[in-house]
C-alpha cells in the first residue's frame, strides 16, 4: 500500500514531472492535502538577498560570511577592502573538471569584467562587485542581481552548452557520427554527471548513491516512474527519454570501469535537438536537468516524512481507542473534599 502511494505521487502532488516537448523536465510547487512541496531555486538565495540588500536598499555595510551550497559548494561573500566592493567566491571540488570543458569562457562571457583573474586564496572563482559603480537602473541591478546568485548553475552549464554546440555543428555539417569527448563532472563524492553529445542527440548521465537502505527503496520507485511515466501518459510522448539501472552502468560508462555497487544507481535523460533549442528552452533545461538530484532526493525525504506523520497519527488513534476500552475500576474509594475516605456501595 505505502509503495502504491509514493509511486502516485512521484509524478502528481510531489511536483515532479517530466515535461512536454521542450524541456528535459518540469518541477512545480503544487499544494496538496497533505503538505506543500517548496520549489527550489536556480539561484542562491543568500547571495541574492545580500546583493538586494545593498543595491535596492542601499545599507552598505560590511559583511563576512561563509554559505553553504547544494553539492558541497561553498561560498564566501565578504568586503574586505571596502564597504562598497563585494567580494563573493566559490568553491568546489569538481571546478577544475569543469574549467577543463569550457567554464572558464562561458564565465568570462557572462560575468566579464567582475571576474577576477586570480580568485581569492581558498577558492575557485571570485568575482568583485563596486556597489558604486552598478548602474542605477532597477532593471540593469536587477540583471546584475540574478546573474550573479547563478554564479553556480552557469559554471555548470558548461559542459552542456559544449555538447549542444557539438551536436549542433555535427547537424550542420550533415554527419551521421561524431568521435566527442565524455565529460564527467565528479561533483559530489562518489557521484558524478556524465554528458555526452551524438550526431542527433545529447545523452546525460547520473550516478547517485543510495546509502540507506530505506532511501534506496524509495528512490527506485521514483526513477522508474520517471520511466514508466512516459510509456503510460500519451501526453509525454515527446519528454525525453529516460533510463534507469540499478548498479550495471550504461553502455557510455561501461569502459571507466566504475565502482560495483548495490547502492549506486544511474538514471539517463536523452535530448533531442527540440528539447535544447537556442533560447529560453535551452536556458531551461540546462537549469532543470541541474538541479534533477537534489529534487529527488529532497522528494524522498518528504515522502518519508509523510510516512513518519501517517505513522504517528495511526499511532495516537490507537491510543486514544485503548484509553476508551480501560474499564473502570468497580468499588474503588473515593475521597470527599474534606479528605474522608468512603466506598460507593450499588
Amino acid at each position: 500500500m505505502c509503495k502504491i502511494k509514493v509511486q502516485q505521487r512521484t509524478l502528481g502532488q510531489y511536483g515532479c514531472s517530466l515535461d512536454v516537448g521542450y524541456t528535459c523536465f518540469e518541477m512545480r510547487e503544487q499544494t496538496s492535502d497533505i503538505a506543500t512541496m517548496i520549489l527550489l531555486d536556480y539561484h542562491n538565495v543568500i547571495i541574492k538577498n545580500t546583493l538586494d540588500a545593498r543595491l535596492k536598499e542601499e545599507k552598505l555595510e560590511p559583511v563576512d560570511m561563509t554559505v553553504a551550497d547544494f553539492d558541497g559548494v561553498t561560498y564566501h561573500i565578504s568586503t574586505p577592502e571596502s564597504k562598497s566592493v563585494i567580494l563573493i567566491s566559490l568553491g568546489w571540488a569538481c571546478t577544475h573538471e569543469l574549467f577543463s570543458h569550457g567554464a572558464q569562457d562561458v564565465l568570462k562571457r557572462e560575468y566579464g569584467d567582475l571576474l577576477l583573474d586570480t580568485p581569492e586564496q581558498g577558492y575557485d572563482v571570485s568575482l568583485s562587485i563596486d556597489l558604486e559603480q552598478v548602474s542605477k537602473e532597477p532593471e540593469a541591478r536587477d540583471e546584475l542581481i540574478k546573474k550573479v546568485s547563478l554564479l553556480k548553475r552557469n559554471l555548470l552549464a558548461a559542459p552542456l552548452e559544449r555538447a549542444f554546440a557539438e551536436q549542433e555543428q555535427c547537424e550542420k555539417e550533415e554527419k551521421t557520427e561524431i568521435n566527442s569527448e565524455l565529460m564527467a563532472v565528479h561533483y559530489r563524492e562518489e557521484e558524478a554527471i556524465y554528458i555526452k553529445s551524438n550526431f542527433d542527440r545529447i545523452t546525460v548521465i547520473f550516478s547517485t548513491t543510495f546509502k540507506d537502505e530505506t532511501d534506496k527503496i524509495f528512490g527506485k520507485v521514483f526513477l522508474q516512474e520517471f520511466v514508466d511515466a512516459r510509456r503510460r501518459v500519451p501526453a509525454l510522448q515527446n519528454a525525453p527519454q529516460v533510463l534507469y539501472s540499478i548498479r550495471e552502468p550504461p553502455m557510455e560508462l561501461r569502459h571507466l570501469n566504475l565502482k560495483d555497487s548495490d547502492d549506486i544507481s544511474y538514471v539517463t535523460f536523452v535530448l533531442f535537438p527540440n528539447h535544447f533549442t537556442r533560447g529560453d528552452v535551452r536556458e531551461e533545461t540546462i537549469s532543470r536537468i541541474q538541479i534533477f538530484r537534489d529534487y529527488l532526493h529532497y522528494h524522498i525525504k518528504c515522502s518519508k516524512a509523510y510516512m513518519h506523520t501517517r505513522m504517528r497519527a495511526r499511532v495516537r488513534d490507537f491510543l486514544k481507542v485503548l484509553n476508551r476500552a480501560k474499564p473502570e475500576v468497580q468499588n474503588a474509594e473515593k475521597k470527599t473534599a474534606s479528605g474522608r475516605t468512603f466506598i460507593r456501595r450499588s
